[in-house]
């Protein structure tokens, strides 16, 4: 598999050096959010990243290959480029055998990361069960590879327009533990409440790092989610929320959306039925994912050496 990844220079320098690197996913600049706004926020959380000591690296597939890391006309290409295929891990195959461009889901940025031997991963909100799976069996693969793939997750909780509470119930089946970054509740992406428990609170990125450290050199399988709540000042109301979701969830119903075109549907319903505002929030919470995850790999690299000879 290693044949088929690629890397950016400075991505590569980081790696061989043992620097922090945080991955990155690319189905959110292509089917997250619109156009420019997409290509500014890809730009700018790479420089978060950077700011905070760390590398980014931007995951996609293009020409038959996996990128870690993407230049700049690489992240404008999947921002404007109208057919970009998503990718998880199913579709990974057939991407690069037929040399289509793909955009990496969360499953599948994990699936790279671990691949190119990066750790922790930036996201906005992972995939779960979605709401009615009880008919639909509609449950992310997201949460297979949280428990099978060794990266850690920092996110603003499942996406709102899942059943998080069914999520969280698939995650702990699996074994996948869901802790909270200076909170105790679960976010629910818009929104920094649930009504849901994580299972541990850490206030430090310290903290993640060691307890990321001693589940891997025991060889627990699997990664973690950090749930990290969207900052206070871009926070929606979350009653409010579910009512604007509810709305987006009937639409789709009426027009028969189903499957992997979901998501984009509703998070675009969603945009218009806040004017825009859901946008602004998506992109302060993938921001401030982007500092967390950041802190963390630098947390992670500083106790490598401690963790290899037992002393974590």
């Amino acid at each position: 598999m290693r044949f088929y990844l690629t890397y950016t220079e400075e991505v590569k320098q980081a790696l061989a050096a043992k620097s922090p690197v945080v991955a990155l996913e690319t189905t959110i600049i292509s089917h997250g959010m619109p156009y420019p706004q997409n290509v500014q926020m890809a730009r700018d959380v790479e420089q978060i990243i950077r700011d905070n000591g760390a590398v980014p690296a931007t995951i996609g597939i293009m020409n038959g290959k996996i990128k870690i890391g993407l230049n700049d006309g690489e992240l404008q290409e999947f921002a404007e480029r109208g057919e970009v295929e998503k990718v998880s891990r199913r579709d990974f195959s057939y991407i690069l055998s037929s040399g289509k461009t793909g955009a990496t889901t969360v499953a599948a940025t994990m699936i790279a990361a671990d691949l190119a031997g990066i750790s922790v991963f930036a996201t906005g909100g992972i995939g779960g069960v979605h709401r009615g799976a009880e008919d639909s069996m509609d449950i992310s693969a997201d949460l297979k590879e949280l428990a099978q793939t060794n990266v850690a997750v920092v996110c603003a909780g499942v996406k709102s327009i899942l059943d998080i509470g069914r999520t969280l119930e698939y995650l702990e089946t699996q074994g996948v533990p869901v802790v909270g970054y200076q909170t105790d509740e679960f976010p629910s992406f818009y929104s920094r409440e649930s009504g849901f428990s994580v299972d541990f609170r850490t206030d430090t990125p310290e903290e993640i790092a060691r307890m990321l450290q001693i589940k891997w050199k025991l060889n627990l399988q699997g990664g973690a989610v950090i749930a990290n709540p969207v900052p206070l000042a871009y926070a929606m109301n979350h009653d409010k929320m579910e009512e604007v979701i509810l709305k987006a969830l009937h639409q789709a119903d009426e027009q028969h959306i189903a499957g992997k075109n979901i998501t984009p549907f509703l998070l675009n319903s969603i945009k218009q039925l806040t004017a825009g505002k859901s946008v602004e929030t998506n992109i302060a919470l993938i921001k401030h994912n982007a500092e967390v995850a950041a802190k963390i790999a630098v947390a992670f690299m500083k106790q490598q050496p401690r963790a290899q000879m037992g002393f974590v």
